[in-house]
């Protein structure tokens, strides 16, 4: 039995389900958004502190932190676009 029948045989029908590619598109927009504009992204999310963090605006990350998530967001798109030619 070759390798590719046996990933075929373990996965069920062979085939991928149809939400698989919009939420991998929804991936490829938000690991951009990540690597381009990765102070927007804390905007949004500073807002769900506001009840358990006395001060959100003082935790916005330095410029090594906002670099750490861009070198991040490169990865994430990397594997976001590698899944979505798998799947495709």
């Amino acid at each position: 039995m070759s390798y590719e029948s046996m990933v075929q045989a373990a996965s069920g029908d062979g085939g991928s389900s149809p939400a698989l590619v919009p939420i991998l598109c929804f991936f490829l927009v938000m690991g951009l958004v990540q690597v381009i504009r990765p102070q927007l992204l804390w905007r949004l999310n500073s807002r769900l502190q506001r009840g358990w963090v006395k001060n959100p605006e003082a935790t916005e990350p330095t410029e090594k932190g906002y670099a750490m998530q861009r070198v991040v967001g490169v990865l994430f798109l990397a594997m976001a676009v590698w899944m979505l030619v798998r799947a495709v």
